[in-house]
């Protein structure tokens, strides 16, 4: 027939390129390619050429560039989480992953503190894959509390407020911290003092005095975060930072401030006259 080629070694005709997807097996057992259309397994075997590499890797070099050229800040939100992707997952076009992770979690910093599990419920993120974005977040929050140790912390209170956010602000659940200081008001120590639900976290006054004279602090900042997002002091938060004031003036600690994490807000007890 018109069209065909007969195998040099069979009378029987080859399929066509069209036909081959479906006799694909049977062939690749029976006979040999042929040279001028190899089967898809063959191709899959072949090195790719220059002519024939995927074309997000032309798109990988020119965001590398620009941030090469123009730094993190000429880059949108999903670019930078794209370019922290590419070398999670080397080989797959990983833009719509970027923008689906940003949309889920509500922007990188979300990304970046969203739990394990949730991460790895996404389509296109493996465990390990969701395992380097938390090793990236520990790097970040351990950055950012190397720079608020640097300097006095009331001096570098925007550092503060910065660690403090990275730290607090995506937490599911209510968590109570103590950032104890020395007497030149440079950060000795941030401890977690509790763990509790979505609305509560328990406190006591007395366990943060003791742990003060531990730790040789003169001064002590109170955080916790709102899991709600609203970062407006409670009751109960007015409450226990009255009680955690009396308890440390005993032993001569004074509590700077007493800030509230919110999704995208911080409260300030100082700044609104609450103690």
């Amino acid at each position: 027939m018109p069209g065909r080629r007969k195998d040099a070694g069979s009378s029987a005709a080859a399929p066509s390129l069209s036909e081959a997807p479906l006799f694909s097996a049977a062939i690749d057992a029976l006979t040999p390619p042929i040279s001028e259309a190899p089967s898809k397994r063959a191709r899959k075997a072949e090195p790719a050429t220059a002519s024939e590499a995927p074309h997000y890797e032309g798109h990988r070099e020119r965001l590398r560039a620009r941030f090469k050229q123009a730094g993190g800040n000429a880059l949108a939100d999903y670019e930078l989480l794209e370019l922290l992707l590419f070398r999670i997952i080397p080989r797959r076009d990983v833009k719509p992953l970027a923008k689906d992770l940003l949309k889920r979690f509500g922007g990188l910093s979300g990304v970046l503190a969203a739990p394990l599990p949730r991460l790895a419920e996404v389509d296109g993120l493996s465990e390990s894959a969701a395992l380097e974005l938390k090793i990236l977040q520990a790097a970040f929050e351990h950055a950012a509390k190397d720079e608020a140790k640097r300097k006095p912390v009331v001096s570098s209170w925007s550092s503060l407020l910065e660690y403090c956010k990275i730290s607090l602000r995506h937490e599911p659940r209510e968590q109570f911290r103590i950032l104890y200081l020395d007497k030149r008001n440079q950060l000795i120590s941030d401890e977690i003092l509790n763990h509790g639900t979505v609305d509560h976290a328990p406190v006591y006054p007395r366990e943060v005095a003791r742990r003060a004279l531990e730790v040789s602090a003169s001064a002590i900042i109170l955080v916790h975060n709102h899991p709600s997002g609203d970062p407006t002091p409670s009751k109960a938060d007015v409450e226990i930072t009255k009680q955690v004031v009396a308890a440390t003036k005993t032993v001569g600690v004074t509590v700077h401030d007493h800030l509230v994490i919110g999704s995208n807000f911080t409260a300030s007890f100082k700044s609104l006259g609450l103690m």
